[in-house]
């Protein structure tokens, strides 16, 4: 099978011509495997598409198009009302963010104490200093007061987890800028959670380059270093 190792990009599948040589075409959207309802996406067209598969397909379909260029996957799950953000809301998101990344990693380091093979060694050297202080904020739905008392407090433990999110995201080249789709992953997850996600990092990205640089990042996130 001249496909069997021949890559294409998402929205695209291998086709063998005539002559058995592969090269890419479109996936047509109408013949994308059937799909469960918890695999739904919302496209940034706010249309709700089967599954990644009828969205990318329909995306390269556009290719060369204006509404091609501005359809991205938006989130997970069907479309839904998203609120607006408000000023109040952004300024308060990155108190939960670094709390939830920071819990995050706790919760790979315990699992990685059964079963090794989520963080490195390197990593979970790293993590195992936050897991062990003792002054440690345990998970939990805590209010933005005591957030900002334990960040100002134990601002040490916060700034490894945000570095470790962005190396992360930064994957596809690493060249320590976030593009749109490098941020994609963890945006599209979180948005029906935390609708401020989306402006939290428009407003990141401080010189509108449409990248957001490891210093932006950190920015956003208080971490001075």
């Amino acid at each position: 099978d001249p496909c069997q190792n021949f890559h294409c990009k998402r929205g695209k599948v291998c086709h063998a011509d005539k002559q058995g040589k592969p090269h890419c075409i479109c996936q047509d959207p109408a013949a994308c495997p059937p799909t469960k309802d918890y695999e739904h996406v919302c496209g940034t067209d706010n249309k709700t598409y089967d599954g990644t598969c009828q969205l990318f397909g329909t995306k390269c379909q556009l290719e060369g198009t204006k509404m091609g260029r501005q359809l991205h996957l938006d989130y997970m799950g069907s479309c839904k009302y998203i609120p607006p953000c408000t000023d109040y809301e952004v300024d308060q998101f990155p108190l939960r963010m670094r709390d939830w990344l920071k819990n995050i990693l706790i919760q790979y380091y315990e699992r990685d104490l059964n079963t090794s093979g989520i963080l490195t060694e390197k990593q979970r050297n790293k993590v195992k200093k936050i897991y062990q202080n003792d002054k440690r904020l345990v998970a939990g739905d805590h209010p933005v007061e005591l957030l900002l008392h334990d960040f100002e407090k134990n601002y040490h433990m916060y700034v490894y987890p945000v570095h470790w999110q962005f190396h992360q995201l930064d994957q596809h080249p690493v060249d320590r800028l976030l593009t749109h789709s490098e941020l994609a992953p963890l945006r599209a997850s979180l948005v029906p959670m935390e609708h401020c996600i989306t402006r939290f990092f428009q407003e990141c990205d401080g010189d509108q380059d449409k990248l957001i640089a490891l210093k932006e990042w950190c920015h956003c996130f208080g971490i001075k270093e």
